[in-house]
């Protein structure tokens, strides 16, 4: 398919604008990118729980994606002249059918009130985890096969939704879909969420400071690719006003491994097997000290390094932060602990009710 010319600007640049998910990490800075946008008038956010989280333009309608009615969502969409999805969660990991009906469901319901209310535009955040096992040494390009790693639940529901808007793509043809594929995305504001979905409470966050972390664990394969939350912003606003569709990887350099991260830590790197790791993981994930599971560590490992040409040549996309920067705000705000730089959404709180207790208390990574 012919593309258009980089930096075209569109015919009819949408002006009110839907976020689902629109207060957790990813969410905020989309939002607050779209703020700062003159060409657009009016911010709509979709979020489970109410907040208090302001920024110009911007209203937010407490609302459930897995409960709401077609009604209830269809009444929020039918002024939109484009919405962004970016709703998900990853909790609770250890209940794959609860988060297949509020990630999957949740989406498909979206993305057929999008249809419903004639929405001209969708953009969708999909992710590297979408992709098919690839090469660590030659980045791939957005036809990498989007089959994910199904034993893991966070692949398998992306490459599910691929498919889903394969489907609706044929259907509807004058819907324009765009698909935003991230590498990890970090920011200091979402450290501690982050370090509740994965880590869980056993990690202590004062603690990742270089001179307390001496190695740092060298695995086979462990090479992935990170990018700031601000970037990933501009590609959604940028996939707005540029007349185009299909996917776009988005990522930063370098790739990351374990002397990039070692180099970030002030620390050395001792070489581990990845059958050793996969086995602490594993042993963790049955004493419910983690909430990730091993089969998403299988996934981690399997991810293909992403080529970004096609978001730099058509969607005029430039990171402003490396990944070492991302990574390092990311350490920064687990060290520091404090509210200051936070969004005030409760996903993003440094502390949730109950503290590390509850995490235990729940299951770590169980239904809370």
């Amino acid at each position: 398919m012919n593309q258009p010319a980089k930096n075209q600007p569109a015919k009819n640049p949408p002006r009110r604008v839907v976020v689902t998910g629109a207060t957790g990490n990813l969410g905020t800075s989309v939002v607050e990118k779209l703020a700062a946008d003159p060409d657009i008038t009016s911010i709509t956010g979709i979020a489970r729980r109410e907040t208090d989280y302001a920024v110009p333009k911007f209203d937010l309608v407490p609302l459930d994606l897995a409960t709401a009615d077609d009604a209830q969502l269809d009444s929020v969409l039918a002024e939109a002249d484009a919405v962004v999805h970016l709703a998900w969660s990853f909790q609770p990991t250890r209940d794959p059918a609860t988060t297949w009906r509020i990630n999957v469901l949740g989406a498909m319901r979206v993305f057929e009130s999008v249809a419903r209310c004639e929405v001209p535009v969708l953009v969708h955040a999909s992710s590297v985890g979408a992709y098919s096992p690839g090469p660590k040494d030659e980045p791939v390009d957005e036809s990498w096969p989007t089959h994910g790693w199904p034993s893991a639940a966070y692949p398998r529901e992306k490459a599910y939704l691929e498919r889903v808007l394969d489907d609706l793509e044929c259907r509807r043809p004058e819907l324009r879909v765009v698909r935003i594929r991230p590498a990890f995305v970090f920011q200091r504001a979402a450290s501690a969420e982050q370090r509740r979905i994965f880590a869980g409470p056993l990690l202590p966050g004062r603690l990742v400071r270089p001179e307390l972390i001496p190695v740092v664990p060298d695995i086979p394969g462990l090479r992935v690719q990170a990018v700031h939350a601000d970037d990933v912003a501009e590609a959604f606003r940028l996939a707005l006003h540029n007349p185009v569709s299909g996917a776009f990887n988005v990522a930063a350099q370098p790739p990351v491994d374990a002397t990039v991260l070692a180099e970030l830590l002030g620390a050395s790197t001792v070489r581990i097997p990845a059958s050793v790791v996969r086995g602490a993981v594993a042993a963790a994930w049955r004493l419910h000290a983690v909430p990730a599971s091993p089969e998403l560590f299988d996934t981690v490992i399997r991810l293909p390094l992403m080529d970004v040409t096609r978001a730099e040549r058509e969607l005029g996309w430039q990171p402003r932060f490396s990944a070492s920067e991302a990574l390092s705000e990311f350490f920064e705000g687990l060290r520091d602990g404090s509210d200051e730089h936070r969004r005030n959404t409760p996903r993003l709180r440094s502390r949730i009710p109950g503290g590390r207790l509850r995490e235990f208390a729940t299951g770590v990574g169980g239904t809370p």
